[in-house]
């Protein structure tokens, strides 16, 4: 097919039921970007040849460099199937889990997805599962199928055995999510049947089916006798479906296409002589169809033409085929030129792909209800509870309507730079050939003058040799010109500069109405409220009018359209619904992501899903001070082209950039120097992530020991006597089981706490739970304000199953009614501490009140807040380095407040109260919580109340601050009384190797703290999966080492797993005989702890205890002292 010319698409987008949005998914280095080649060639973009070779998606320098995408690209694609033509909005996205972010923003546009999997390295439950995140439908791309001939060396009958196993392991996968889903519906439906039975007295027959066998999953597995699975090798150009063999043999042996196509993949066999297709061919050890039919004649077109170069086999297979090769191509040196050639013809790649998309994905008509409904984020409010006109906008989204009066939707899941040269407008145009003419006469004329000019230089030269004199008058002609030249130069490369800026693009889909430029909408952030909205805006309010202050609402203008084809754009007037475009202008308006629309009443959609975790941090700073501005203006382009990278300033003034993994630090890194700050940067050592726990105490010492002997006893009796004598003071005690009793500077008020050790799956449920906590924090906020909200039955649900699971983790007599006294959880209300509540005679109000939703007797105790706040602080920085706390539980065992303070001026008081919940704002991104929800807002009910008792404790004077400052100080000191333990963040990590450099991989891991969990060998290869974790401490520099060490054969992929306890005490000297025998009197054999605190401390700023000289001599002077 020749090149499309851009009228034809415009004609194309406007009929959406011939358009295909779809996103290529793989893991990496499975030929993503390759399959791109071969279907951007079939629209002669670029040339058939080079399909594979250019990966012409890949349009970044380090991209080609490095051989992975980087970057999700999209280009939009013409494929006539049948008598309809098709628009196809192809996105190619990175298959490397650093970049698993730009996944997520191509897959949010898509309605489809090509699933492409490796023929030898199988590995696809990340991409599935990002495809049923979103509800998009697959289809299957088996690549590398020539692997499996030349490396792996398999027969036909071998290979389709193997074929059958990497389809059932992704049909299990996706069988796995769909029964997690339909138990979850079963689970919905069941709680629903059981209000209706208790409503309706009558027989309950008990059903105990899972609703698995009612729903229908037949089209949802990947089968190629449904057609949705396509073999193939990219890099030799072929691929095929079964329909297309179904459709030759149908022709050549007169068997029905319908009676091939069931047959042709399954245990059948053929029967010559009686024309026959039967069943059972592997039990009667026969060759079945697909073998026979399919695999035999590629692995004899490989044989002839690759394996053994037989010149006369290929001229039979080139004459029975009826394809035609150039002479070129049949005489080349490499014979994979001479494959592609026949194969290219025989089994176009492009035909069988796009023919799957156009018959088996959806087009933007088809979008269904319920992914509409996942769209609109609804969060804890229930759908039918929202404004009409909102509920109404979900027929425009269902209709895919281009009307003129349909609401404009569009959805912009990331903004990336392009550089301004690149733009249409300023893109250099052909000249005409009257400029040329114009052009050449200049050149002409402008040669002729210098030459005259140099002419008149050496006469004059010549003359002043001759008379010895210096005339002025001569000079300047010559001198002029030479001025004028270097003028041009200088002002052209200042308006190179000028040109060099970055300019930001959305990429956008639109899900609704027309896009026109020039057209005001309005932006929608992630957090605006349609029934806010609607309140504040007037009647029939559009962006155009002059609109008043709403929050997270704002308008702008659409200044350009574009059409997104690969490295290049192309400039439109309008873009009608369904189709995926490139927005300009927006750069002031959107961060990362928002919602567009014309209708105030839409709701913005929900945040895209993230697979991985931004965990790698460094501080960065200008090489020279004075670039300080533009490495902040490159660090704000930074964080807005890059979905996932974030950047922040911290409490030190460090501009700290976080991403997520070392690839991804090196890309953004290497932008920030060339594109968008421009200047020479310094970068720290990463900065490494550590949380703070407490353990039991350990039952045996470090040589495993009992801990029960009478000398070791003794000693630790000693050095516990010692630390507790070191602690106490006349207002902090600290008992010997750890319980810590701190009384305020003025004497007023005293607290006992005790830390306890959270169990693991407690600590894992909560730290998996934050959102749920921080809504279920909201929803008690809006409670104690006397609002009413209209929480929706899901999110009930999910916070009354969260209350069950930590009911049932929480056992035991220290944990007895544990879960109805959660005081608060923290950092920031909603990380992976608890505070409990175990003051007797203290009945405060419980953080699961919107469960029970019945009369709120209990009250809350001046100075609440200021109890939860030290708690906020104590757990946001731990005493060891300054790190966040993890799986502790601090027990308020007592607090009691003297009433001896005299009251304080009223208006004070209450202008205090208002400043100091206005502060809990402000608070919440830096190093303290928010504060003080819980008393301020409890204001209207014991306004009186604190009046009466003003005399008796004065609210917020002095007291407040202090209760903080020692609340958060008995906290440390209980966090010191326990046992101490740093956390790790550990990353799961997964090596494919062959068995020779097996042991250089675990060499590798060992020495960089690394565990296996486990290894297995793929069946029918020499190749080794090993799954190992791995410290984020020692991850970096793993993957180059491991390449090295193995001569590039393995290559690990990593990703953030999990919090791990590390084993060893920081604080451990040893104490007694055997300790001392084991390790020595220093004991200095590396303990790990130890090593990654002091690191840490020494990074902030804080005291290490390390001695500097340790065998040091006085210095000996040759004169005596006198």
């Amino acid at each position: 097919m020749g090149h499309t010319s851009l009228e034809k698409i415009i004609a194309l987008q406007r009929n959406p039921a011939n358009i295909r949005n779809l996103c290529i998914l793989a893991h990496v280095d499975h030929g993503k970007t390759t399959l791109a080649d071969c279907l951007v060639a079939s629209n002669g973009i670029i040339s058939s040849r080079l399909a594979g070779k250019l990966r012409y998606l890949d349009s970044r320098e380090d991209e080609q460099i490095r051989g992975i995408t980087m970057k999700s690209s999209a280009i939009s694609l013409h494929y006539s199937y049948g008598d309809q033509e098709y628009l196809l909005n192809l996105i190619d996205s990175p298959g490397h889990v650093d970049f698993s972010s730009e996944v997520s923003t191509a897959v949010r546009l898509c309605d489809g997805a090509i699933v492409v999997v490796d023929a030898v390295e199988e590995c696809t439950q990340v991409v599935l599962r990002q495809a049923w995140l979103e509800n998009i439908r697959p289809v299957l791309v088996i690549n590398k199928i020539d692997r499996l001939i030349l490396e792996l060396k398999l027969t036909s009958q071998e290979a389709y055995t193997h074929l059958q196993k990497i389809l059932e392991q992704v049909n299990a996968v996706t069988g796995t999510l769909f029964t997690s889903k339909v138990l979850e519906e079963r689970a919905e439906k069941q709680k629903e049947e059981e209000n209706d039975v208790e409503a309706s007295s009558g027989d309950q027959v008990y059903d105990w089916s899972a609703g698995l066998e009612e729903v229908d999953d037949s089209n949802l597995y990947f089968s190629p006798d449904q057609g949705n699975v396509v073999f193939a090798s990219a890099i030799d150009g072929w691929g095929f479906s079964i329909q297309q063999f179904a459709q030759i043999y149908s022709q050549k042996m007169g068997i029905r296409k319908q009676v091939l196509l069931k047959t042709l993949w399954g245990d059948f066999y053929l029967i010559a002589k009686a024309k026959k297709i039967m069943k059972g061919a592997q039990a009667k050890g026969k060759k079945p169809l697909f073998v026979q039919f399919v695999l035999d004649n590629i692995w004899s077109l490989y044989d002839a033409v690759v394996i053994r170069r037989d010149k006369e086999k290929v001229e039979k297979v080139v004459t029975s085929l009826g394809v035609k090769v150039m002479a070129r191509d049949s005489r080349h040196s490499d014979p994979k030129v001479l494959l592609s050639a026949i194969c290219s013809q025989w089994l176009p790649l492009s035909q069988a792909v796009l023919s799957m998309v156009c018959e088996k994905l959806p087009s933007p008509l088809d979008i269904t209800a319920e992914r509409v409904e996942k769209l609109m984020s609804v969060g804890t409010q229930r759908f039918d509870s929202l404004p009409e006109k909102t509920q109404e906008l979900k027929k425009a989204f269902l209709q895919c309507s281009s009307g003129e009066n349909a609401p404009v939707i569009v959805f912009v899941s990331k903004m990336f730079a392009v550089d301004s040269k690149a733009l249409p407008q300023n893109r250099q145009r052909p000249l005409t050939q009257v400029e040329i003419t114009e052009r050449r006469e200049l050149a002409r004329q402008r040669h002729a003058e210098r030459l005259a000019a140099d002419q008149a230089a050496t006469e004059s030269h010549n003359d002043l040799t001759h008379s010895g004199s210096t005339p002025q008058d001569d000079q300047p002609a010559g001198l002029s010109t030479a001025k004028m030249e270097r003028l041009t130069l200088k002002e052209s490369k200042s308006a190179e500069d000028e040109g060099q800026r970055e300019t930001f693009i959305a990429f956008a889909r639109v899900y609704s109405g027309v896009v026109k430029k020039g057209q005001k909408v309005f932006v929608l952030g992630p957090k605006y409220s349609p029934v806010q909205g609607l309140d504040m805006l007037p009647e029939g309010c559009s962006p155009s009018d002059c609109v008043p202050e709403v929050p997270h609402l704002s308008c702008c203008s659409v200044e350009s359209i574009y059409l997104l084809m690969g490295r290049e754009l192309d400039e439109l007037d309008e873009v009608p619904a369904g189709n995926v475009l490139g927005i300009g202008g927006l750069e002031d308006y959107i961060l990362k992501s928002a919602t567009l629309s014309t209708s105030p009443a839409c709701l913005p959609f929900t945040p895209l899903n993230f697979e991985a975790t931004p965990i790698v941090r460094v501080a960065i700073e200008p090489k020279h001070p004075s670039e300080m501005p533009k490495l902040v203006r490159g660090m704000r382009l930074l964080n807005q082209a890059d979905p996932c990278a974030e950047v922040l300033i911290q409490e030190t003034g460090e501009h700290v950039l976080v991403t997520a993994g070392e690839v991804h630090l090196q890309r953004c890194l290497d932008d920030l120097r060339d594109r968008f700050a421009k200047i020479e940067i310094s970068v720290s050592k990463p900065i490494i992530p550590f949380r703070e726990t407490v353990v039991r105490p350990p039952k045996v010492d470090m040589v495993n020991e009992e801990l029960g002997k009478q000398q070791k006893v003794a000693i630790i009796h000693q050095v516990k006597e010692e630390t507790s004598q070191g602690r106490s003071s006349d207002t902090l005690h600290v008992d010997p089981s750890g319980l810590v009793t701190l009384t305020t500077p003025n004497r007023l008020a005293t607290v006992s706490i005790r830390a306890i050790p959270l169990p693991q799956e407690v600590t894992c449920l909560l730290e998996s739970s934050s959102e749920l906590i921080r809504t279920l924090e909201q929803v008690n906020l809006s409670l104690r304000e006397g609002k009413n909200l209209d929480i929706s039955n899901r999110t009930l649900e999910a916070i009354a199953g969260l209350k069950g699971q930590l009911e049932s983790l929480l056992v035991g007599r220290k944990w007895r009614n544990a879960v109805e006294r959660i005081w608060a959880f923290g950092p920031r209300r909603y990380g992976p501490n608890i505070l409990l509540n175990s003051v007797e005679g203290y009945q405060r109000p419980s953080v699961w009140q919107c469960l029970s939703r019945g009369d709120h007797t209990a009250v809350l105790r001046d100075f609440d807040n200021s109890i939860v706040s030290g708690f906020q602080l104590a757990t946001l920085a731990g005493p060891m380095c300054e790190e966040p706390l993890m799986g502790v539980c601090f027990s308020v065992e007592r607090w009691d407040i003297q009433s001896s303070a005299p009251p304080q001026n009223q208006d004070s008081m209450e202008q205090d109260s208002i400043s100091h919940q206005a502060s809990t704002e402000s608070t919440a991104e830096g190093s303290s919580a928010t504060f003080a929800e819980f008393d301020g807002t409890t204001a209207g009910q014991s306004q009186a109340r604190r009046r009466t008792e003003a005399s008796s404790a004065d609210c917020y004077g002095p007291v407040s601050g202090q209760l903080i400052a020692s609340m958060k100080e008995a906290c440390r000191q209980a966090f010191q009384a326990q046992p101490q333990r740093l956390m790790a963040a550990m990353y799961t990590c997964e090596v494919m190797a062959t068995a020779e450099v097996l042991g250089r991989v675990y060499g590798v891991l060992g020495k960089r703290e690394g565990r296996v969990l486990h290894e297995e060998m793929k069946e029918g290869t020499d190749m080794f999966i090993i799954k190992a974790v791995l410290p984020v401490a020692e991850s970096f520099g793993f993957a180059d080492e491991i390449r090295k060490r193995t001569s590039g054969l393995a290559s690990p992929q990593l990703v953030f797993s999990h919090w791990e306890v590390i084993s060893s005490d920081p604080y451990w000297v040893p104490t007694t005989e055997e300790e001392y025998l084991h390790f020595g009197e220093k004991a200095d054999s590396a303990n790990q702890a130890l090593k990654y605190m002091n690191a840490a401390r020494r990074r902030k700023g804080l005291y290490v205890e390390e001695k500097i000289v340790e065998h040091a001599e006085k210095q000996r002077t040759l004169s005596k002292n006198k």
